[in-house]
């Protein structure tokens, strides 16, 4: 296989793969270019590459940029806009990890807080629902803990230390 029919590949399996994580696919894809491109890319490459629209590729990049996996790259000469991925993926990990951590556990966390707290109810229901709300809390709790570990550690501390858990 050739180098760039073996990276197109992967652009398409990735985008594919990314739904099922709840990510946009041309999202996914446009981060996989930029993360197999050899130099920063312009919108335009982008666009001729992935065959989308303009519009796509700026609202994309825009979500990249926010999530902290993609930055603007100047370029000496150039005038257009020129985009790269971070290509350090324990970092790209991390960033990831950070951001889900901050858009979905901890809303979750909050709302969870919520409801267990600001139930007045007395009834045997009631009672049942807090210790339900209870018990997610904990092990929601439990899941944003490792992944602030997993946000702060370095690669070689948490990948001995998952090893080690495995073979237990």
């Amino acid at each position: 296989m050739e180098l760039e029919e073996a990276k197109l590949k992967y652009i398409q399996t990735w985008g594919s793969l990314a739904t099922s994580w709840g990510i946009n696919k041309t999202m996914a894809q446009v981060h996989a270019l930029l993360l197999v491109a050899a130099a920063p890319l312009s919108a335009d490459a982008i666009m001729e590459t992935l065959k989308i629209s303009r519009g796509n590729v700026n609202m994309n990049v825009r979500a990249l940029i926010d999530w902290g996996i993609v930055k603007k790259e100047f370029v000496p000469g150039e005038r257009k806009e020129f985009f790269v991925a971070d290509k350090d993926i324990w970092e790209l990990f991390k960033q990831i990890t950070k951001e889900r951590k901050r858009r979905e556990i901890e809303p979750v966390l909050k709302v969870l807080s919520e409801l267990q707290n600001d139930v007045k109810d007395d009834t045997e229901d009631a009672k049942q629902f807090k210790t339900l709300m209870k018990d997610l809390t904990t092990v929601t709790t439990t899941v944003n803990t490792i992944l602030e570990k997993a946000i702060k550690a370095d690669e070689h501390w948490l990948l001995s230390n998952f090893t080690k858990l495995m073979k237990k």
